[in-house]
């Protein structure tokens, strides 16, 4: 058999293999197609060199053969035939037809369907669209992620010279542990959504979906500031508290002076009931102070808007969510979607479900202040 189509059938085959692998199967895998992929191109390099000796008189006669373009992946994934390939996948559950478009033409195989390009974007401006998640770091490790933090210590000393030498600084660190969960939007569509063309149908599936997982991790680590200890421990960061404030022109700069060095990028949460009446004690003073102290403002209707009779708990956060919460995505932030076409079969109706595997956590120790209030 010739080599160069033996390649391209070991090839083939790793793809199956990839998804079931375990990681170190992965990586065995991975390292056998770069070779076969540097192979492929050092034959097919010499067939052109042996067709140009022919061409010119010498060396043997060989079959002429036409190399076909090897699309990248990326440009499968940005064309119409993947995108169409990639809704009746989402609409059957079969991945038939868009792994023989990665398998016959992606020059690197993979063991995963990944989403048409425009979608993968379409997701990047779902998690923007919800200001606090764009600011949250994030990483994509597999597993358990740990973060170190400083828990205490010692500061630095002024050394004379001559003097003795200073004391050995104490340093305490703590580690936050993200776990992963597993974060679900389902939605029941009709028969005729189902007849929408591929992009069409896509756009309208995962806008909705994406958005919804999207803000349930925001409200995931706007919940985890409301319920943090304010004294840090060996497994969990602190965060500092103003206790029975009320929306007054201070209580902005109140909650600054409490957070620690490392927040030095920290923006305002609130309900936007809270923000009026912000700006009616604005309008009281003449507008003589700005009460969010310049701060970029990020309204989140499941913080509680204050009432001087009714609230409980915390309706306003200050914090840095660059610095001080983190978000990793063991699998990668591309949220995956299943279908169920029996469940609803009765009313004409199909499920899809979309899952995010994300772990979320705070990480940096006093890089928030919430206010309470208690009645």
């Amino acid at each position: 058999m010739d080599e160069l189509k033996q390649i391209e059938e070991r090839m083939a085959e790793i793809v199956t293999e990839l998804e079931t692998a375990d990681e170190e199967r992965m990586t065995a895998l991975e390292a056998e197609t770069a070779t076969l992929e540097q192979r492929k191109a050092e034959l097919i390099e010499q067939r052109k060199k042996d067709i140009a000796t022919v061409i010119n008189g010498g060396g043997k006669e060989i079959e002429k053969i036409e190399e076909k373009h090897a699309m990248t992946i990326e440009e499968i994934r940005s064309s119409k035939e993947y995108i169409n390939s990639f809704a009746n996948y989402i609409k059957t559950g079969r991945d038939d037809e868009v792994r023989t478009l990665l398998s016959t033409n992606a020059t690197t195989a993979t063991g995963y369907v990944p989403v048409p390009t425009v979608i993968e974007e379409r997701i990047r401006t779902a998690w923007s669209r919800l200001g606090l998640m764009e600011l949250v770091n994030k990483t994509f490790v597999r597993g358990n992620l740990k973060v170190g933090f400083e828990l205490s210590a010692d500061g630095a000393v002024i050394h004379a010279e001559g003097a003795a030498a200073p004391s050995q600084e104490t340093l305490t660190f703590g580690v936050v542990e993200l776990k992963p969960e597993s974060i679900k939007k389902w939605i029941k569509i009709s028969d005729e959504a189902m007849d929408m063309g591929g992009e069409e149908f896509l756009f309208y599936i995962y806008d909705e979906i994406t958005y919804r997982i999207a803000k349930k991790a925001q409200e995931t680590l706007l919940a985890k500031i409301t319920a943090a200890s304010t004294s840090a421990s060996s497994t969990a960061v602190s965060v500092a508290e103003v206790d029975d404030g009320s929306p007054t022109l201070a209580i902005v700069s109140e909650c600054m002076g409490k957070l620690s060095d490392d927040a030095a990028n920290p923006v305002i949460v609130m309900n936007k009931a809270t923000w009026s009446q912000f700006k009616a004690a604005q309008y009281a003073a003449s507008y003589a102070v700005d009460p969010f102290e310049g701060l970029p403002v990020h309204f989140d209707n499941t913080v509680p808007a204050y009432s001087s009779t009714a609230t409980t708990g915390t309706w306003l956060i200050v914090g840095d969510f660059g610095r001080g919460a983190q978000a990793n995505f063991p699998n990668g932030d591309e949220i995956t979607l299943k279908y169920d076409d029996l469940s609803e079969a009765e009313a004409d109706l199909v499920k899809i479900v979309g899952r995010e595997y994300v772990g979320l956590g705070l990480v940096g120790d006093k890089c928030f202040c919430r206010v309470t209030m208690h009645t």
